[in-house]
């Protein structure tokens, strides 16, 4: 997993998915996860490709995908 933004930037970007992309973060990280098993920049050219997402939301998406799935094998 990469630090690919700030958390404030992060933050911001999350907060604008929806709006932009007409789908909640949920139904996008439910996405990912029925997606290929793939490394970080491969799955965020997955996501610009397949779902026609700007870089910087598709970045965002992986990123908290994998910030959540580091939390959960924390507990």
């Amino acid at each position: 997993m990469s630090q690919v933004f700030s958390e404030e930037t992060h933050r911001n970007l999350l907060a604008r998915i929806p709006q932009c992309t007409g789908r909640e973060i949920s139904d996008w990280l439910r996405t990912v996860d029925e997606g290929p098993a793939l490394r970080f920049e491969e799955k965020v050219s997955w996501l610009r490709h397949e779902y026609d997402l700007a870089y910087g939301h598709a970045k965002a998406i992986i990123h908290e995908y994998d910030l959540r799935r580091a939390a959960r094998k924390l507990r």
